[in-house]
């Protein structure tokens, strides 16, 4: 593969700016970080070099996306963003470059490839259930217990 899609920790992390590999990210992602090494115009030469490319990925690849995210239980915790990032991944068949946790483990439930870069990345994937500590019952994307009222817990079933 010689390509990566990046999420906005890839910029901050200095990724593209050290590497010769080609690189894309959406216009989503792109917004959020455009701002990095504006004085010095990197970003812009990244783009006018054809390194970085930025491209929205199709309807279907985002349906997939936000039905995983859902699936795992990580929805709530992604943005428009980081949804787009993995859309493309989805639609590219590429390797995400992220330390976001909740990326990671979609990507991985997805059986899509994944590289951290200033963390170990994630070790447990599985998805994540809600669960009342009194009760203990689980009960899905809740605030508090429907029973008894104690704020629910977030746990990660494994596997």
């Amino acid at each position: 593969m010689d390509f990566r899609i990046l999420d906005a920790s890839a910029f901050y992390a200095g990724v593209p700016f050290r590497s010769s590999n080609d690189y894309y990210t959406t216009s989503l992602a792109y917004d959020e970080i455009k701002h990095i090494k504006k004085n010095h115009d990197a970003l812009g030469t990244l783009l006018e070099t054809k390194k970085l490319k930025i491209r929205e990925p199709d309807k279907e690849s985002t349906a997939a996306a936000i039905k995983a995210a859902k699936d795992t239980g990580d929805f709530p915790q992604l943005s428009k963003q980081d949804i787009s990032i993995i859309a493309l991944c989805i639609e590219m068949n590429g390797e995400i470059i992220s330390d976001d946790f909740a990326i990671s483990n979609v990507a991985k439930n997805l059986g899509l490839k994944i590289s951290p870069i200033m963390t170990q990345g994630i070790k447990d994937v599985g998805k994540w259930v809600h669960y009342c500590p009194a009760c203990r019952t689980n009960h899905t994307n809740k605030i508090e217990c429907p029973i008894c009222g104690t704020p629910l817990k977030r746990k990660l079933l494994k596997g």
